[in-house]
Protein backbone atom coordinates (compact mmCIF):
# COMPACT_ATOMS: atom_id res chain seq x y z
CA UNK A 1 0.00 0.00 0.00
CA UNK A 2 2.85 2.64 1.19
CA UNK A 3 4.90 2.06 -2.73
CA UNK A 4 1.56 2.54 -4.27
CA UNK A 5 0.92 5.61 -2.25
CA UNK A 6 4.60 6.79 -2.99
CA UNK A 7 4.03 6.25 -6.95
CA UNK A 8 0.98 8.16 -7.09
CA UNK A 9 2.87 11.12 -5.26
CA UNK A 10 5.63 10.70 -7.79
CA UNK A 11 2.85 10.77 -10.50
CA UNK A 12 1.51 13.85 -9.36
CA UNK A 13 4.53 15.54 -9.18
CA UNK A 14 5.49 14.52 -13.06
CA UNK A 15 2.45 15.71 -13.71
CA UNK A 16 2.92 19.41 -12.35
CA UNK A 17 6.24 19.55 -14.15
CA UNK A 18 4.41 18.89 -17.48
CA UNK A 19 1.80 21.55 -16.37
CA UNK A 20 4.23 23.98 -15.34
CA UNK A 21 6.03 23.48 -18.53
CA UNK A 22 3.06 23.82 -20.67
CA UNK A 23 1.97 27.22 -18.64
CA UNK A 24 5.93 28.67 -19.50
CA UNK A 25 4.58 27.38 -23.37
CA UNK A 26 8.25 25.47 -23.66
CA UNK A 27 8.59 24.41 -27.05
CA UNK A 28 8.02 20.59 -27.84
CA UNK A 29 11.74 19.57 -27.46
CA UNK A 30 11.79 21.01 -23.61
CA UNK A 31 9.42 17.95 -23.14
CA UNK A 32 11.84 15.54 -24.59
CA UNK A 33 14.70 16.79 -22.39
CA UNK A 34 12.11 16.02 -19.13
CA UNK A 35 12.31 12.54 -20.76
CA UNK A 36 16.12 12.16 -21.44
CA UNK A 37 17.96 15.54 -20.48
CA UNK A 38 18.95 14.65 -16.83
CA UNK A 39 20.37 10.90 -17.90
CA UNK A 40 23.45 12.84 -19.21
CA UNK A 41 24.93 12.75 -15.51
CA UNK A 42 25.71 9.20 -16.06
CA UNK A 43 28.71 9.98 -17.75
CA UNK A 44 30.26 10.39 -14.34
CA UNK A 45 30.00 6.09 -13.96
CA UNK A 46 33.30 7.02 -16.63
CA UNK A 47 35.63 8.12 -14.02
CA UNK A 48 34.09 6.23 -10.97
CA UNK A 49 31.20 5.06 -9.26
CA UNK A 50 31.52 8.00 -6.40
CA UNK A 51 32.13 10.12 -9.44
CA UNK A 52 29.34 9.00 -11.06
CA UNK A 53 26.77 8.70 -7.75
CA UNK A 54 27.42 12.27 -6.79
CA UNK A 55 26.87 13.97 -10.66
CA UNK A 56 23.90 11.47 -11.07
CA UNK A 57 22.38 12.41 -8.09
CA UNK A 58 23.02 16.56 -8.22
CA UNK A 59 21.10 16.03 -11.38
CA UNK A 60 18.05 13.77 -10.15
CA UNK A 61 18.11 15.63 -6.41
CA UNK A 62 14.27 17.61 -6.46
CA UNK A 63 15.89 19.88 -3.87
CA UNK A 64 18.27 21.15 -6.40
CA UNK A 65 15.44 21.58 -9.39
CA UNK A 66 13.70 23.29 -6.92
CA UNK A 67 16.61 25.88 -6.21
CA UNK A 68 17.10 26.27 -9.97
CA UNK A 69 13.45 27.29 -10.33
CA UNK A 70 13.16 29.62 -7.70
CA UNK A 71 16.47 31.23 -8.82
CA UNK A 72 14.88 31.42 -12.04
CA UNK A 73 11.77 33.12 -10.71
CA UNK A 74 14.13 35.26 -8.95
CA UNK A 75 16.35 36.06 -11.96
CA UNK A 76 13.51 36.36 -14.02
CA UNK A 77 15.68 33.51 -16.45
CA UNK A 78 13.27 30.97 -18.15
CA UNK A 79 16.56 28.63 -19.15
CA UNK A 80 17.01 28.53 -15.21
CA UNK A 81 13.08 27.69 -14.63
CA UNK A 82 13.00 25.53 -17.71
CA UNK A 83 16.17 23.63 -16.35
CA UNK A 84 14.09 23.51 -12.44
CA UNK A 85 11.33 21.75 -14.04
CA UNK A 86 12.89 19.34 -16.06
CA UNK A 87 15.20 18.29 -13.01
CA UNK A 88 12.06 17.93 -10.56
CA UNK A 89 10.14 16.22 -13.50
CA UNK A 90 12.20 13.76 -14.51
CA UNK A 91 13.75 12.86 -10.93
CA UNK A 92 10.12 12.08 -10.61
CA UNK A 93 9.68 9.70 -13.62
CA UNK A 94 12.62 8.01 -12.31
CA UNK A 95 11.32 7.22 -9.06
CA UNK A 96 7.79 5.86 -10.65
CA UNK A 97 10.24 3.63 -12.60
CA UNK A 98 11.95 2.86 -9.36
CA UNK A 99 15.31 4.50 -10.16
CA UNK A 100 16.41 6.40 -6.98
CA UNK A 101 19.50 8.22 -5.87
CA UNK A 102 22.38 6.39 -6.37
CA UNK A 103 24.80 5.20 -3.71
CA UNK A 104 28.85 4.77 -4.16
CA UNK A 105 28.81 1.34 -4.87
CA UNK A 106 27.56 1.74 -8.50
CA UNK A 107 24.71 2.42 -10.62
CA UNK A 108 22.25 -0.13 -9.85
CA UNK A 109 22.59 0.92 -5.86
CA UNK A 110 20.24 3.21 -4.53
CA UNK A 111 18.25 4.47 -1.69
CA UNK A 112 15.33 2.48 -3.09
CA UNK A 113 17.18 -0.44 -3.15
CA UNK A 114 19.14 -2.61 -5.86
CA UNK A 115 17.95 -2.19 -9.53
CA UNK A 116 18.32 -3.87 -12.48
CA UNK A 117 18.12 -7.52 -11.30
CA UNK A 118 15.38 -9.53 -10.43
CA UNK A 119 14.80 -10.35 -6.76
CA UNK A 120 15.87 -14.31 -6.98
CA UNK A 121 18.71 -13.36 -9.30
CA UNK A 122 20.41 -11.17 -6.72
CA UNK A 123 21.01 -14.13 -3.63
Amino acid sequence: MMKTLLTLEEIGMAVLAIAGLYSYHAPWWIYLLLLFGPDISMVGYLISNRAGAVLYNLFHHKTVAILLYLAGIALASQVLIFLGIILFGHASLDRILGYGLKLKQGFNYTHLGLIGKKEHERR
